[in-house]
């Protein structure tokens, strides 16, 4: 009851006219980069984080939440009308939703993938509400020890998981790790790995380096496999009310609840993510049907668009439990999430919702808007983003890059945070081209610091024993839980291997730009 009680007075802020307005932009901003190929969420936080510093932090978390399940309702557009995923979490819709929109059936496409978002995004976000003050509850009892225990599972899980191949995965997080150990050690004031440079003595901030691993190596690397010539846009025809015939929500509603299922506890669980439930809700759809609808999969089959996307965003509320709960991002967005929270001071965990209670309840409810504005927005206004993916390429990634080094100037204005920007953007760019996940080395930079601080609280409490360290029962079963969450992350990856060697034949580009990235 009290949740209910706290959720009502989330409504009260959340539907102040202002923050509205923020939730507006940030949905309107989200589905914009969701719809651009290479653009995703995560690059659109760190890109506006140093814009955004002079607003309130609820309506600066508002704004990148709103940006966050925008990013999720655009990449449908661009994969059903281009048949170019804009996020990868969008691969699925594209195999059966580019189908239909060439078959004429876009329209219904885009309606069933909009619908079960909405619906996905709702029942997720009550599911977030109920679920996360409860294990926000067991996270209090969590000490240093404990702590370290959680951190272990956060480095390990995305290190090992997210990614093509374990060892560039931890590759990509140990150097994430050294990043964050340049500056001055906070118990001994003494300079760590500073060359004697005096800027390096405050450390790296890790928005520049957000901003110049999402925005500047993203865009270098988008930029340089770009396709020339116009981009071929299927056009959508007829009223947006009229989309979907009744014989289209007889056979969608079934599959949004299903992936909604699916996409949720997907999302809580570290490395799991959206990529993983969509493929899992695929398989799902392709596996109940029967007859004459089991040969339509691979043709245009409205279920494999339905299940799909309610399983995306669905994963994106599941994603916000251990980052609110435990301040754990599993992506990479959630990471910049994290560095927003940062950034004011607030750090995300067990005691959020007892010190920030107000702004968590403000943001939860903000996501119930936000969810509502996006099906209102997406429907009438689909004929407004097949226009933003006729912005000519070298525009908006030259834009990208100007607007990167302002940001980066803004952080303390000196030219030295643009040169790191570019430094550490070019390494960003091979990093993509030569297969090394980004997010493990963001979260190694987030986490970084506070594992250790965490790890030197443990050991002067238990006198430097590091048998310490696993002796506690708490720890002890997280780590039985990490041993878990690796034998089903797995299991998941291997279904969805399975799943993409099926459908390879059906999307060999989507599937491969995947595999590179």
């Amino acid at each position: 009851m009290d949740n209910f009680l706290a959720l009502l007075e989330g409504f009260s802020v959340a539907m102040q006219p202002m923050y509205l307005l923020y939730a507006l932009g940030g949905v309107l901003v989200g589905t914009a980069v969701g719809v651009l190929p290479g653009i995703g969420p995560a690059m659109t936080v760190a890109l506006l984080m140093p814009i955004t510093y002079s607003l309130d932090p609820t309506a600066a978390i508002i704004v990148f939440a709103g940006i966050y399940y925008g990013g999720m309702y655009g990449g449908s557009t661009t994969s059903i009308l281009l048949n170019t995923p804009g996020e990868s979490a969008s691969i699925v819709t594209a195999l059966e939703g580019n189908k239909m929109a060439k078959a004429g059936r876009g329209a219904a496409a885009l309606a069933t993938a909009a619908i079960g978002s909405f619906i996905a995004g709702t029942v997720a976000t009550v599911l977030l509400s109920f679920v996360a003050p409860f294990v926000a509850e067991f996270a209090v009892q969590i000490g240093p020890t404990e702590y370290v225990a959680l951190m272990i599972v956060a480095f390990l899980t995305v290190g090992a998981l997210l990614g093509a191949s374990v060892l560039r995965g931890l590759a990509s997080l140990a150097l994430g790790l050294f990043i964050a150990l340049i500056g001055v050690d906070a118990l001994t004031a003494q300079q760590r790995y500073t060359f004697g440079n005096p800027f390096l003595a405050d450390g790296i901030d890790v928005v520049l380096v957000a901003v110049a691993l999402f925005a500047v190596g993203e865009a270098l690397y988008v930029a340089s496999r770009l396709r020339h010539g116009p981009v071929k846009v299927i056009p959508v025809a007829g009223r947006w009310t009229s989309w979907m015939r009744k014989e289209d929500w007889k056979r969608s509603w079934k599959p949004w609840l299903r992936g909604t299922f699916i996409g949720f506890p997907v999302g809580t669980i570290p490395a799991g993510g959206a990529d993983v439930a969509t493929f899992l809700s695929y398989a799902s759809e392709r596996k109940l049907a029967k007859g004459e609808r089991k040969k339509q999969f691979g043709k245009g089959a409205i279920e494999g668009v339905a299940g799909p996307e309610s399983a995306n965003n669905a994963a994106a509320a599941g994603v916000l439990v251990p980052l609110l709960t435990l301040g754990i991002p599993t992506t990479a967005t959630a990471a910049m999430m994290l560095v927003a929270f940062q950034r004011y001071n607030i750090q995300p965990g067990p005691l959020l919702f007892e010190v920030e209670g107000a702004l968590v309840w403000a943001l939860i409810a903000s996501l119930y808007v936000g969810n509502l504005m996006l099906l209102v927005l997406n429907l009438p206004l689909v004929g407004i983003w097949v226009k933003i993916l006729q912005i000519p390429r070298p525009y908006l990634y030259s834009g990208i890059l100007v607007f990167a080094a302002m940001g980066a100037f803004s952080v303390n204005f000196t030219p030295v945070d643009v040169f790191v920007l570019l430094v550490v953007g070019v390494l960003g760019f091979f990093m993509r081209r030569y297969g090394y996940p980004i997010a493990p080395m963001v979260v190694g930079l987030i986490l970084g610091p506070i594992f250790e601080d965490q790890l030197r609280r443990s050991l002067a409490i238990s006198q430097g024993d590091p048998v310490a360290l696993v002796s506690t029962p708490i720890a002890a079963t997280i780590y039985v839980i990490l041993i878990v969450i690796f034998v089903l992350s797995f299991w998941l990856k291997k279904r969805q291997q399975a799943m993409e060697s099926e459908v390879v034949e059906e999307a060999p580009l989507a599937v491969a730009d995947r595999k590179e990235g």
